[in-house]
This record gives C-alpha cells, sequence and structure tokens, in this order.
C-alpha cells in the first residue's frame, strides 16, 4: 500500500484538506498455498462447518440438541436448560473465553485470526469455490482482463451462484438456532416464512457474502475490532 504524503496548506490558504482513511486497492488474487499450517487451517475449516451446520440438526431428548428460544425465554444446551436470570453464568462464560482469546494469542500467535475466526473460514471457503470455478491464480488474472464473453460469464454465474447458494444455507442454518430447524425447513418449503425469519435468513446471507465474496482482508483491517488490540 502506497502513503502519499500530505503537504501543509500554504500560509493563509484557508482551503480544507480532506484525507481519506479508506485505501482503494485492486482485488486480490492470492495463489494455492501448501504445507503444514495450511493443513491445519483446513482441519478447523472442516472441524468448525461440521459443528454450525451439523449441530442445529441434532435431536436430544425429543427437541434440539442446542436451541435459543427467544420467545419462551429458554436456552437448551444438551441436557442444561437456562433461564433469563441464569445469564450471570453465560457473561462469566464469555469473560472467560475472551481472557483465553487474549492469552492464547499472546502465547501462540493470531492462532484465532488465522485458523478459527468465521471471516477466515469462510474466505477460505470461498476461496476454494473461487479456485474450483476460475482455475488457478494466472488462470483468475487473465479472466479479469478478458473482455465478457459467454464463457466468462458462465464462470462468474457459476461461481455467484454458489456462493449464494452456500450464503443462503449458512443463515438458514443461523436462525435454526433460533427456531427450530426442521420447523424452519418445513416454512421454507411450504413458503410460509416469518417476516423475521426471512429478514435474518437474508442478511445474515448476505453478510456471508459480501465479506467472504468480496471484503475478505478489508474487514482485518477496517472492521474487526479484535485487529485493533493486535
Amino acid at each position: 500500500m502506497k502513503t502519499i504524503p500530505i503537504q501543509p496548506a500554504p500560509p493563509g490558504d484557508d482551503e480544507e484538506i480532506v484525507v481519506s482513511l479508506y485505501a482503494a486497492q485492486e482485488k486480490i488474487q492470492s495463489r494455492s498455498v501448501t504445507g503444514v499450517f495450511a493443513r491445519w487451517r483446513w482441519f478447523f475449516v472442516w472441524a468448525t462447518q461440521l459443528v454450525f451446520y451439523g449441530l442445529a440438526w441434532l435431536p436430544w431428548n425429543g427437541r434440539q440438541a442446542v436451541l435459543f428460544d427467544l420467545e419462551a425465554r429458554r436456552f437448551y444446551l444438551f441436557d442444561l436448560i437456562l433461564y433469563p436470570q441464569d445469564f450471570i453464568y453465560l457473561t462469566g462464560l464469555l469473560v472467560i473465553s475472551a481472557l483465553a482469546l487474549f492469552l492464547f494469542t499472546a502465547v501462540a500467535g493470531r492462532l484465532w485470526c488465522g485458523f478459527t475466526c468465521p471471516q477466515t473460514v469462510y474466505t477460505e471457503i470461498f476461496m476454494w469455490i473461487e479456485r474450483r470455478v476460475e482455475g488457478d491464480r494466472s488462470a483468475r488474472l487473465r479472466l479479469d482482463a478478458a473482455p465478457m464473453s459467454a464463457a466468462k460469464f458462465g464462470k462468474r454465474a457459476l461461481k455467484h451462484g454458489l456462493w449464494g447458494a452456500l450464503s443462503l444455507w449458512t443463515g438458514f442454518t443461523f436462525v435454526g438456532y433460533f427456531t427450530p430447524i426442521r420447523e424452519l425447513a418445513g416454512l421454507v418449503a411450504s413458503l410460509s416464512l416469518g417476516p423475521w425469519q426471512t429478514f435474518w435468513i437474508l442478511f445474515y446471507g448476505l453478510a456471508t457474502y459480501g465479506n467472504a465474496g468480496f471484503l475478505r482482508e478489508q474487514v482485518c483491517k477496517y472492521m474487526c475490532p479484535y485487529a485493533r488490540f493486535q
């Protein structure tokens, strides 16, 4: 990133100087990386997504294993049932998790950012889809420079279609932790989703699509509060 020095205004010149806090840059086409850290990253991609997508479908004693029922004000965590007055335990857990995050980062580097942060995980998945559809880095650079054609449009449409499908499935799964996911699937199949369910599925899906598909490292540089601490 180039830094452009700002020249001071001449004496007596009252013209305002506008300084942009956002540095625009071209899209980064990354190369495929192999090695021990890349394998560990994919291990955590699989582990986190199997938990996220699979846990919502896990039955437990006649109900969903993990369900945050806001309407009934009950949070189900396997055999544990929490009520609003039990939030002190959740607060303590969050405080311990935050302290552990800073401790592990200070001792062993940016473990969270590099391996388990949702931004990292979904960006890795989206980049894998991009490589499978459009090819390696050199092929993607040639595709970017090529004029629009039927082949280029087809590849771009397929890539964005897969990105959109994964994003909507992610939003559906997220809402499935607050509305029983089997009931939610029935509502989707019958096209009878409520307004709030529709809103949060689309909102979370759009956030996944935009952050992992387009913003990527810009989220870490300009939006993530944890990066400010680092």
